[in-house]
């Protein structure tokens, strides 16, 4: 086993329409205004942009991220991660009942020289803080969706 590959899969289920969570979504630029465990994002140019993450950890995580695929139709947005996290993360939306079933997948290996010095002890911790940042996203998210 590589203590130091991850994956994660997170369902969020929100009351608002499939298109009206994807133009949320989308605006990853905009994600520290109902994410507070995104603290960053800077774009770069129209496909790549930089994030900094910071859940319970004391301890950043700096990533570029790279659209792979933005498909409003099939509500799916991917993107290439490198930096601290190599990999890749995808939203795939679809309708349920009056809301949306927001699936969120993420396979990447942590790059920064310092969680990879903690992979076997920390693995715990590391899997419980991505858990409490996808809580509080779902809740931002959430509340972010019934304001606008």
């Amino acid at each position: 086993m590589d203590w130091c590959r991850y994956r994660f899969r997170s369902v969020w289920r929100l009351a608002a329409p499939p298109d009206a969570v994807y133009a949320v979504l989308a605006r990853a630029e905009e994600y520290p205004r109902w994410w507070p465990q995104v603290r960053e994002v800077v774009p770069v140019d129209d496909t790549t942009g930089t994030a900094r993450f910071r859940s319970l950890l004391p301890y950043d995580l700096l990533v570029t991220a790279r659209v792979l695929r933005r498909d409003p139709e099939a509500r799916v947005l991917e993107a290439g991660l490198g930096g601290d996290l190599e990999g890749w993360a995808r939203w795939t939306l679809s309708p349920e009942g009056a809301g949306t079933r927001a699936l969120y997948e993420q396979e990447v290996e942590v790059r920064a020289r310092l969680l990879r010095l903690f992979a076997v002890p920390g693995r715990p911790v590391f899997r419980a803080n991505h858990a409490l940042m996808m809580r509080a996203g779902r809740r931002g998210i959430a509340a972010h969706l019934r304001s606008v």
